[in-house]
């Protein structure tokens, strides 16, 4: 763990983490430019960085778990860059839906949010994902106050419910719910050990309170 702890902290860690978070985004780019996205690129695109969206959510919950259950303290420096990350490729996939699918034509963008069910919660989430990211510098955390700062971002728990009942609506259409059984299984780990670890920090607490009253 000590050697894990060291490299993490090396000032190389966090450019070689945004580089490969850069990645998919680089391979899509790629692909687009090489005719290697298939028959139809403009949906590949939108479902692409959808998925990636919902990968980068579930490494960004994994983050306090793993530091924990490892005792290693040092992943948490790279849990404001990798939830920043999530916002990035959710803000392609929109512009992806509004650009290919839409034409970015802000009306009938609006028309399609309010008429189809999975379009709006899809949305929701980002708007609430928005002053997440614009909170995500330490002038923000300054200017809210840590414990304000730590409240506002616990909207990650609800956007990732959103995220996960937008990829469930929109898996229905063609009765396809494999990846959503799975996204579905991670998130509810990573949620549920939040929980559990809530429950056992309360029991503690009162357990400490009868001990004092005694």
């Amino acid at each position: 763990m000590a050697t894990l702890s060291k490299a993490l902290l090396h000032p190389a860690a966090k450019p070689l983490l945004f580089a490969a978070c850069l990645l998919p985004f680089i391979w899509l780019v790629y692909g687009a430019f090489t005719d290697g996205l298939g028959a139809n690129p403009a949906e590949y695109l939108i479902r692409s960085t959808g998925d990636w969206t919902l990968r980068f959510l579930c490494i960004v919950l994994a983050v306090t778990p793993l530091r924990t259950i490892s005792n290693t303290p040092a992943l948490a420096r790279f849990r404001r860059m990798l939830g920043l990350f999530v916002y990035f490729y959710v803000l392609l996939h929109l512009l992806s839906y509004s650009g290919f699918d839409m034409g970015f034509d802000l009306a009938d963008i609006a028309k399609d949010i309010a008429k189809r069910p999975f379009i709006l919660v899809g949305f929701s989430a980002f708007v609430l994902l928005t002053p997440l990211a614009a909170t995500s510098f330490n002038r923000a955390i300054k200017a809210l106050g840590a414990k304000r700062w730590q409240t506002l971002h616990k909207l990650v728990y609800l956007i990732a419910g959103l995220g996960l009942l937008h990829f469930f609506w929109m898996r229905a259409g063609k009765n396809n719910f494999a990846e959503v059984a799975v996204y579905a299984a991670i998130i509810a780990v990573l949620l549920g050990w939040r929980v559990a670890q809530y429950l056992k920090k309360k029991g503690l607490q009162r357990l400490s309170d009868k001990r004092v009253q005694l």
